[in-house]
């Protein structure tokens, strides 16, 4: 599939879990976190956007700026630390347990197998809803959006939706046809985390 990097966002308030640290809760014994981390085993670098203390071995741990300000400044965050160079990057939400590396090369096959290629390519679900923080994305593009919307927001990205950054931008968007459970599943309320158990068995 060739070299791609992750950029995991575990940032978030939780509110309606009573402001937990969301990614750190287990399924199936793991927190939420090393699970999409295990997903992208294979990434280089993976690079983790949140206030985390214990991660796996290998990856990278840094904060939006300021502390809180959302995904698209989590995101910012992450590409920042990322080589010139690195092409391709998944962004992920941290609290996606049901992740896993043959989804993740699915949207890469996806997203390189067409010319040209789109910008990204994202799970969409049942209802047709795009699952952005499930995707696979061209990294240059994603940079490019981070900066026009930093120029539309007076150079501010705190509290920016991760629709506007994606705006604009070619997305292919993937309907979910392997085994298993959907990987875009994320975990948002206590009945979702039950759920992700069920099928995590």
């Amino acid at each position: 599939m060739g070299t791609y990097a992750a950029v995991v966002l575990a940032g978030g308030a939780a509110r309606r879990m009573g402001g937990v640290d969301k990614p750190a809760v287990p399924v199936g014994g793991r927190p939420m976190r090393d699970r999409v981390l295990a997903a992208v085993a294979d990434a280089t670098p993976r690079v983790l956007v949140g206030p985390v203390d214990a991660v796996p071995t290998g990856v990278r741990v840094v904060r939006e700026d300021p502390p809180g300000g959302g995904p698209v400044a989590a995101a910012a965050a992450g590409l920042a630390v990322l080589d010139p160079e690195t092409a391709l990057v998944a962004l992920l939400a941290a609290d996606l347990p049901l992740l896993t590396r043959s989804a993740i090369g699915e949207l890469l096959d996806q997203l390189t197998r067409v010319d040209p290629q789109p910008d990204g390519a994202c799970y969409v679900d049942g209802d047709g809803r795009r699952q952005s923080l499930c995707g696979v994305w061209h990294v240059p593009a994603l940079r490019a959006g981070l900066d026009r919307l930093a120029a539309e927001r007076g150079g501010s990205l705190s509290g920016a939706p991760v629709r506007a950054l994606l705006a604009g931008l070619v997305t292919r968007e993937v309907p979910w046809s392997g085994d298993g459970p959907p990987p875009w599943f994320d975990c948002d309320t206590d009945e979702d985390v039950r759920r992700a158990e069920e099928w995590a068995r």
